[in-house]
């Protein structure tokens, strides 16, 4: 029974409902990594993270299955992927989501399947939605951090190149290679697209700093899948979408998606204020509701709805073969919905060009290692440490110098959300300020720096008119941390001279809430 004021939606593989009736949707044109215009006609499938993470969610959830050995059994391992060998504090899983024709078996998708997801014929395969996993070694906590599709970092024998090239590009230059030394077409498919894999692991550990543990891959028929076993998921718009590119058309308010109308609702980026990065908040908000309802006694006690979470993940889930996932599942066996927190990795400047032209996302990896390590009290490469303290022993003021409305309210619910006590929340009085910083007795105090640390990196700096045991925060126009859509902030290497696209801010997103987030 539909829950009230709750709109369900439901609609025949190919077809989306419309205010003015039945559409078709016009066959998808595969995106590529080229800068591509509103008016150009194509879209890409914008490779979700709600879908990769949903992988994290079944093993989450896995721990109240009778029969999760079978479960795994299912799941098709890949090996030699040079993965493990850090201690950084926390088990690092790379999350991420494929386009791709075929399942996890390789069997090629029916033709009802491929029309579904819009599948065209080309043969590559796309990753533009990569998201890291970071559990700290005591189990009781996760934090899922989306790194940008278009974030411009080193990729291994390309250079500077978006982060979502290094999967497809390695593979298909590996692949082309293979061929041309006569190996078979299975041979090139199979080894090509280890080097992918290899590829994209060594991208995401430079840009992050840490050293990846575990991987695991799902594609956007697992999506679509996992979405319908478990009877839909409950979204809420602030505004109706009507946006052929993505397919998305839903009405305002709360309403529940099947899985192919959820599929638009989280790679939708065109008409969208915030392009990308308010997509990644919608994925992050599905996520959250995906996790709660996979948690839920009234999924887990369904034979038949656990039936269906199997079978979805044994055709579209690939996992590194190396990972011992009953012993994760011990570890993990205290983590509960509330405690997987979602997070984006710190941007410098969300409309960047480079030299030849081409959009990207710019990043600095030095802040987003500190940022990364920051999660789990961790060293990072340069030196710098993570301070390990006690949160609910620090008082952190909140004050707004010049950032977005409302922002010193946002940042400061996202502090008490890592456990410190909410100080003074207003505006900023002092002089005028030009970038976001913490103000402390002493630059040294470690609960400064604690907290410069939660915020992604900001500069501490020494103000004697703050009293002990307490920290201010003190927000400019720069400021693009938690409680943003983004967790952002200035180029600390100042190498451009480009002043960064603020980003407006979002409020923080964890799969303990109570009802879905409404968002653009």
């Amino acid at each position: 029974m539909d829950e009230p004021g709750l709109t369900t939606r439901r609609c025949l593989p190919g077809v989306r409902r419309s205010g003015r009736g039945v559409r078709r949707e016009d066959a998808r044109v595969r995106e590529s990594t080229r800068p591509v215009s509103a008016s150009a006609g194509t879209f890409g499938p914008a490779k979700l993270m709600a879908a990769i993470s949903a992988v994290l969610v079944l093993t989450l959830t896995g721990f109240a299955w009778r029969s999760v050995d079978n479960l795994i059994a299912n799941i098709d391992r890949i090996g030699d992927l040079g993965l493990g060998g850090g201690r950084d504090g926390a088990v690092d899983i790379l999350l991420v989501g494929v386009d791709s024709r075929t399942d996890a078996h390789g069997n090629p998708l029916t033709t009802a399947e491929r029309a579904m997801l819009h599948a065209g014929d080309e043969v590559g395969t796309n990753t533009d939605t990569i998201v890291l996993i970071r559990v700290p070694n005591d189990g009781r906590s996760a934090t899922a951090i989306s790194i940008p599709r278009d974030s411009y970092v080193e990729v291994a024998g390309q250079g500077k190149a978006k982060i979502n090239s290094a999967y497809g590009s390695t593979k298909e230059a590996q692949r082309a290679e293979l061929l041309a030394d006569g190996k078979s077409e299975a041979e090139a498919e199979r080894e090509s697209t280890k080097a992918g894999r290899q590829a994209l692991i060594k991208s995401v550990a430079t840009l992050t700093g840490i050293t990846v543990d575990h991987y695991a891959e799902v594609s956007l028929l697992g999506f679509v899948l996992l979405t319908d076993s478990v009877g839909g998921v409950e979204v809420c718009l602030n505004q109706a979408v009507d946006e052929p590119m993505s397919g998305a058309d839903f009405p305002a308010g709360r309403q529940r998606l099947d899985g192919q109308e959820a599929l638009s609702f989280v790679r939708q980026r065109h008409d969208l204020e915030r392009g990308d990065i308010d997509r990644i908040v919608r994925q992050q908000v599905f996520m959250a509701q995906l996790v709660g309802q996979l948690l839920t006694a009234k999924t887990l006690a369904n034979p038949s709805k656990l039936s269906e979470i199997s079978e979805a993940v044994g055709r579209t889930v690939v996992l590194d073969e190396d990972w011992d996932v009953l012993a994760f599942l011990q570890q993990l066996k205290d983590l509960s919905g509330g405690k997987v927190e979602f997070e984006t990795i710190p941007v410098s400047d969300l409309n960047s060009m480079t030299s030849a032209g081409e959009s990207v996302v710019k990043v600095d990896p030095r802040t987003v290692q500190r940022f990364v390590a920051g999660l789990v009290g961790e060293q990072t490469d340069d030196g710098d440490t993570a301070p390990k303290i006690d949160a609910s022993t620090v008082t952190v003021n909140v004050l707004n110098a010049g950032g977005a409305t409302g922002l010193a309210g946002k940042v400061s619910t996202a502090l008490t959300g890592k456990g410190f006590q909410e100080g003074t929340v207003g505006n900023y009085t002092g002089g005028s300020v030009s970038s976001s910083r913490v103000l402390a007795a002493d630059a040294d105090d470690p609960k400064a720096a604690a907290v410069a640390q939660v915020l992604g990196g900001l500069t501490v700096v020494a103000d004697r008119t703050v009293s002990a045991n307490t920290v201010s925060v003190v927000l400019a126009s720069d400021y693009s941390g938690p409680g943003s859509a983004a967790a952002g902030m200035f180029d600390f290497d100042a190498t451009s001279s480009a002043t960064a696209t603020p980003i407006p801010p979002a409020p923080p997103i964890d799969a303990g809430q109570n009802g879905p987030k409404c968002v653009n």
